[in-house]
């Protein structure tokens, strides 16, 4: 899957990125998604400005964790999964990326 159809997915549920309360990047390597879930709806770009919680992933294992093929636990644990930042963020987006 590619970093435009995740994005296309999340845009979905930009309203239930502003119950986040904070910003967050999705680091794919050569691309990136910011979110700034401190609105309603969130708001979505391709800046690589800062964030409260980086998660640096590969596209693949984003939507891996999002079917429950691969556990955020695990992928953390594997170095498949990043997390630079704030992490109690990082647990509050398996509430919104299900």
């Amino acid at each position: 899957m590619s970093v435009s159809e995740i994005e296309a997915a999340f845009a979905s549920r930009l309203d239930q990125f502003g119950d986040l309360g904070a910003t967050v990047k999705f680091d794919f390597g050569d691309d990136r998604l910011w979110i700034d879930g401190t609105q309603k709806p969130a708001v979505m770009s391709h800046e690589d400005k800062d964030a409260e919680c980086t998660l640096t992933i590969t596209p693949d294992n984003l939507i891996a964790i999002q079917q429950g093929k691969l556990d955020p636990t695990m992928a953390f644990m594997t170095g498949k999964l990043k997390v630079k930042g704030n992490t109690a963020i990082a647990m509050k987006l398996s509430s919104v990326m299900k």
